[in-house]
């Protein structure tokens, strides 16, 4: 497995969220790797264009060996922030700013090379041959191990596809959140040997109240004394249930709810209880 199977997301480790000093990310980085966790998941944007840096000043002072983690960044994204002058939200994947944008991001995270380079978002203007040519020299000079997409249908995919081999798409998925297992994505996946990866995991479950919700979150209290379990863990496991090998990407920077992440792997879910929880989310039996 190249990466593992909790992947942590560090868009809120910085000034969009938790704006931790370089001491508390890199306690939070070994805290990770303590309990199994070994990916680490950027995107160029994140914090402005800033977080990867102040992950990478940290992860330099840290003493980790660059080979027991591996590191994931994104690209594509022109953001409207003090760090660059656009003027609209946009994306480029020209040869040139793929190229430039993944150099930043090394020099950024303090390291030699990507174990992976997704770009962030489909752009209606993308052209695969332009993309390849810019994946092709990244990784002939060694600065990325693997390429993917984020977001990406698969019709988008497969325009990419046909040129550069894509490895991974990382997509939205959650108990509330779950297109992508009637809209061909995983599907796809699965026959393209693509590895798919969750963000948002557990949906907006704990941040909105609405019945869809209420509705989930009463089940998942039913639920918890049967598996000895936590809700968040229950959520997890049941994305990791599916057949694709779905890899989430959780958001949390709270230590015991990274160790109740690791531990939804033990959780073997019963086959009716994940259709309840996707009855029950859903708001009507399966067809």
């Amino acid at each position: 497995m190249k990466y593992s199977r909790i992947i942590a997301g560090t868009m809120t480790w910085g000034s969009w969220g938790k704006q931790f000093s370089k001491e508390a990310m890199i306690r939070l980085m070994n805290h990770c790797l303590a309990h199994g966790i070994t990916t680490f998941d950027h995107a160029d944007i994140y914090g402005g264009y800033t977080t990867e840096e102040e992950f990478g000043n940290a992860f330099a002072a840290s003493g980790i060996d660059r080979s027991k983690i591996e590191l994931i960044s994104k690209c594509g994204i022109q953001y409207i922030c003090d760090k660059r002058p656009n003027k609209v939200k946009h994306y480029d994947y020209s040869k040139e700013y793929i190229i430039w944008s993944a150099e930043e991001s090394l020099r950024n995270l303090k390291t030699d090379y990507l174990d992976l380079l997704l770009l962030h978002r489909p752009s209606p203007l993308m052209q695969a041959d332009e993309i390849d040519e810019a994946i092709s020299k990244l990784k002939e000079q060694g600065k990325i191990k693997d390429f993917g997409v984020s977001n990406f249908t698969p019709s988008q995919t497969d325009l990419i596809n046909a040129k550069t081999q894509v490895t991974v798409n990382q997509i939205e998925f959650s108990i509330t959140a779950f297109d992508a297992m009637s809209n061909g994505s995983l599907d796809h996946m699965t026959l393209n040997d693509i590895t798919p990866m969750a963000w948002s995991p557990l949906g907006k479950i704990f941040r909105e109240e609405n019945t869809q919700n209420k509705r989930v979150i009463n089940l998942l209290i039913e639920l918890m004394p049967k598996y000895n379990a936590t809700a968040d863990q229950l959520i997890l496991a049941w994305i990791l249930k599916h057949p694709a090998g779905i890899h989430p990407v959780i958001g949390t920077t709270t230590e015991d709810r990274i160790v109740n992440s690791i531990k939804a792997l033990e959780i073997d879910m019963e086959l009716e209880d994940w259709f309840l929880l996707l009855t029950t989310s859903q708001g009507h039996k399966v067809a």
